[in-house]
């Protein structure tokens, strides 16, 4: 039975690979982690969009320490001392908060664009580990297979030196090698343990029991591909290099944002006062004079940052098409390895067993001859399985380099 994949619940059983990428892309504590970075930078918009705070000024000057001879104290307040109260606002021009506000909104998105590049980095580790998993059941099974093989020749072995059909020696060397079969068992056992729990922590610890496992076969699935449209394809999916064609964008953000920080801010004030029981109003109008300091070096800055991002995005656009090639090379030249095996190894080796197997049961051959036999189909089985693992990580490297899960 195969799990389901219903918001909030937990895996009971098997998962599949789909499966297991959703699970990551949900419950890995990195990725979440790196996601508060978007409300992060959506949070810095807000401040990017406020507008400058009112001053509020009081003052009252010449206040008496104590009470004055032959005037009344409220008549000393009124006549003999100065009080202030005012407001000032400095006003923005060159359209400042627009631009902050576009700028952080850029960074939001090529943070947005960089998040998606770690999910998609994210989706290949599991996948990996996924097929790290399936290869380590697939050698348990051949492990298990080969152990019962060979605990049923042992038996036969035991008959036969009964019988006095086998000498004591060949007997004994027939149980040793018992031992190899019995320690392979462990050691896949182990694997397996080991590559769900690795499995487990990119899915998110706590999004699946301890006692789960994964679902599918270790099999090969040919793959038709073409360079040039799997090139096409990433040049269009590849969030890295969406993140570096962002950050152009962001760079022409920062620095129309240091054009505007050039212009000089004015300053609008006015206050009331009251002074030797005269009150007033007054008003005044500041602006810094752009002599010296028109923000010219930060402009310039951002000119040169600007053709950094573009440099950027070049380099990055080239590895992705390599990326890509190095990936299709991959995924081909693994492909011919598998077939290289399905095309007679994998027969031949079996063939050869059994028929060693049948001849040592009837005393055809000797002992050495039928285990050396058994040793070449183990190995061949193994290299194949090992072969179609390569394969299909290949394939997932694939997918990472062209940026989608459909090939």
């Amino acid at each position: 039975m195969v799990a389901t994949v219903p918001a909030g619940a937990q895996f009971t059983s098997t998962i599949t690979l789909e499966q297991a990428v959703q699970l990551a892309g949900k419950n890995n504590h990195s990725l979440l982690a790196l996601r508060t970075t978007i409300l992060q930078n959506q949070a810095a918009e807000i401040q990017a969009n406020v507008r400058p705070n009112p001053t509020f000024f009081a003052d009252w000057d010449y206040l008496p320490l104590s009470s004055p001879a032959g005037i009344s104290f409220l008549d000393y307040l009124h006549d003999s001392t100065e009080g202030d109260v005012g407001v000032s606002y400095m006003f923005e021009r060159g359209n400042k908060r627009q631009h902050r506000l576009e700028a952080a909104q850029d960074a939001t998105a090529v943070t947005r664009a960089q998040v998606s590049d770690n999910e998609r980095t994210l989706s290949f580790q599991v996948a990996q580990l996924f097929i790290n998993a399936q290869l380590a059941q697939s050698t348990l099974d051949l492990a298990r297979q080969d152990l019962k093989s060979f605990q049923d020749t042992v038996s036969i072995s035991q008959r036969q030196r009964e019988i006095g059909a086998m000498s004591e020696n060949d007997f004994l060397q027939v149980k040793i090698q018992l031992v190899q079969f019995q320690t392979d068992v462990e050691q896949a056992e182990l694997s397996k343990a080991q590559s769900l729990s690795d499995l487990r922590q990119q899915l998110g610890y706590e999004s699946v029991p301890a006692e789960y496992d994964v679902s599918g076969d270790l099999e090969y699935r040919p793959v038709m591909l073409k360079l040039d449209e799997l090139q096409k394809k990433a040049l269009e999916n590849r969030p890295d290099l969406r993140a570096a064609q962002l950050g152009i964008t962001a760079a022409n953000s920062q620095y129309t944002l240091a054009k505007a920080n050039g212009k000089q801010d004015y300053t609008l004030q006015t206050n009331y006062s009251h002074v030797n029981s005269i009150s007033a109003f007054s008003f005044s109008f500041s602006i810094p004079l752009p002599i010296f300091d028109r923000n010219q070096g930060t402009i310039a800055q951002m000119r040169y940052t600007i053709a950094q991002a573009q440099e950027q995005q070049k380099a990055t656009g080239s590895q992705v098409l390599t990326d890509v090639r190095d990936a299709y090379l991959g995924a081909v030249s693994n492909d011919k390895v598998v077939q290289i095996y399905r095309n007679g190894p994998l027969d031949d080796a079996k063939r050869s067993r059994d028929i060693s197997e049948y001849a040592y049961r009837r005393g055809a051959i000797a002992l050495l001859d039928f285990l050396n036999a058994e040793r070449n189909y183990r190995a061949t089985e193994l290299a194949y399985r090992q072969a179609v693992a390569a394969y299909m990580t290949s394939l997932e490297q694939l997918r990472q380099a062209v940026g989608s899960r459909s090939l």
